[in-house]
């Protein structure tokens, strides 16, 4: 499991004073970048290696308000991975409040740069390893 820290800015929030719901797709994929980039695996260095993650779903279900200058705490697990695909799972808390504020999913896969599926343990498999291990001690805590 991973951690993650966002603060809302002011230009995040709508007219109501919460944060608008599109921003914690953004910031999923804002704790998706540094869980990989905390697992040694940086984006970019996937990238450079011909590696691309696309996103094939996301899902968000929003629980409590974040306001602005509230700070939202996620963490987030693998909660699926086969090599070719994974499956990320989240939960977001105010740290100021403890309230839940939402729940989501999103899934992906692993291609080449011309979309065509990679198998990460035939291609990648020091890099497979260091999936495999992260999902399996997610599924233990």
């Amino acid at each position: 499991m991973f951690t993650f820290e966002r603060k809302a800015n002011y230009y995040e929030t709508d007219q109501m004073g919460i944060v608008h719901h599109s921003n914690y797709i953004r910031w999923f994929e804002e704790a998706r970048l540094e869980m990989l980039r905390a697992m040694g695996l940086p984006y970019k260095k996937m990238e450079d290696n011909g590696i691309l993650i696309p996103v094939l779903g996301v899902s968000c279900s929003y629980k409590h308000p974040i306001r602005f200058d509230e700070t939202l705490v996620l963490t987030l697990r693998i909660q699926n991975y086969n090599g070719v695909r994974f499956e990320m799972a989240y939960e977001g808390h105010s740290k100021e409040t403890g309230f839940l504020s939402c729940t989501g999913t999103s899934q992906h896969c692993f291609t080449t740069p011309a979309l065509k599926p990679i198998r990460m343990q035939k291609h990648f498999p020091a890099w497979h390893e260091v999936f495999l291990q992260a999902a399996e001690q997610d599924k233990a805590e």
